[in-house]
């Protein structure tokens, strides 16, 4: 593939220069290049699919990303136009938004592709935009993205609990598997993923005869963990009054979870339920409060976690305790489309850049 061009552009001409660098105006430029001394930070480019990024993604418009480089305060807005994902260190930026793009970030042109990264030039008023390598960092789940890679990053610990916290001869060894294990040879449609993930030992973080706890491929948190029973149960609709007793034994070994791994931190967790999930097989999730995760990618992801569609362990427990069954309130997608705000402190935040950025605020304390 042919290397991606630089670019020079005084106010709105543009001529080539060396491979994988661009510079427009003040706000890219090369060593190379003889750079105007002058940063005039009013002046907006517009780049995306075209002959100056080479990039003919047809879900990349020509009209992406608008660039506004403030040399002075030493980073780039970046506002995307284009009605496709641009993003910022793998957040989404959001049609219409605008974030900040710093030195050592990167910015993806469209659909986590074409990375970009600003630097400054030292000693003048210019500002680069060079071309990153391409990489896999944190994709959405392959119902959101087709074919993503199996892992994002890492969770903080492997740790499995404690086998001395749990009754005695609860834990299969490798070679045994309790005979209601749906054995599981192919992955097929990507919503059967869990079933593969949860028979699959490096997943694995703990297990009993009764359920797997595993470490989710796309944290949305530093801590985030699902709790499956090996009883095949496809959602929380088909839970009923003999499934009880399973529900208060996940929620315990959740909880067992939090206390193996925050013995040195105050973190919270909530552990709950998606209202409509987007995997099959029943799964609870133990997730911690920070959502410090290159995977939180947008308001659904947020959403999901921070409002009445993710069913707190308790309240599932107690309405099949007092129903037979779990009620799922019609409407309550819509929830997944709310306004963002933190969770702690409930203000009100434009965008996901912007909502991690405040929630710096809260880890410490």
């Amino acid at each position: 593939m042919a290397a991606r061009p630089r670019l020079w552009a005084r106010a709105s001409s543009a001529v080539p220069l060396q491979d994988h660098m661009l510079f427009v105006g003040t706000l890219l430029g090369v060593g190379e290049a003889e750079v105007d001394q002058k940063c005039l930070n009013v002046e907006n480019l517009v780049i995306g699919r075209g002959p100056e990024t080479e990039i003919v993604d047809k879900k990349c418009s020509r009209h992406q990303v608008q660039l506004t480089a403030d040399c002075n305060k030493g980073y780039v807005k970046v506002k995307q136009i284009g009605s496709n994902p641009t993003s910022v260190d793998s957040v989404d930026i959001g049609k219409n938004q605008e974030v900040k793009l710093k030195p050592g970030e990167t910015l993806h042109m469209v659909n986590n592709l074409y990375p970009y990264m600003v630097e400054f030039l030292e000693g003048t008023s210019a500002a680069f935009l060079k071309k990153g390598e391409e990489k896999k960092s944190c994709n959405k789940r392959p119902s959101e993205s087709g074919d993503g890679p199996k892992k994002c990053g890492r969770m903080d610990t492997e740790t499995s609990v404690s086998s001395s916290k749990t009754s005695k001869n609860t834990e299969p060894t490798t070679s045994e598997k309790p005979n209601h294990v749906p054995e599981v040879k192919n992955q097929g449609h990507w919503s059967q993923g869990l079933k593969v993930s949860m028979q699959d030992p490096t997943m694995q973080v703990f297990k009993d005869d009764k359920l797997v706890v595993i470490k989710d491929k796309y944290p949305k948190a530093r801590h985030h963990w699902l709790v499956l029973p090996w009883e095949s149960i496809s959602s929380l609709k088909a839970l009923r009054v003999e499934h009880l007793e399973l529900l208060q034994h996940m929620h315990s070994v959740g909880e067992k979870m939090i206390q193996e791994h925050t013995k040195l931190s105050n973190t919270k967790f909530r552990l709950g339920y998606h209202a409509i999930p987007s995997m099959s097989h029943v799964h609870l999730h133990v997730i911690s409060q920070d959502f410090d995760s290159q995977c939180l990618k947008n308001k659904k992801h947020w959403n999901s976690f921070t409002t009445d569609y993710f069913l707190q362990s308790e309240d599932v427990i107690e309405m099949v305790k007092l129903n037979g069954r779990v009620t799922v309130k019609n409407g309550v997608s819509e929830l997944l489309k709310s306004p963002l705000q933190c969770h702690v402190c409930k203000q009100p935040q434009s965008t996901i850049p912007q909502l991690k950025e405040h929630l710096r605020k809260h880890w410490a304390q």
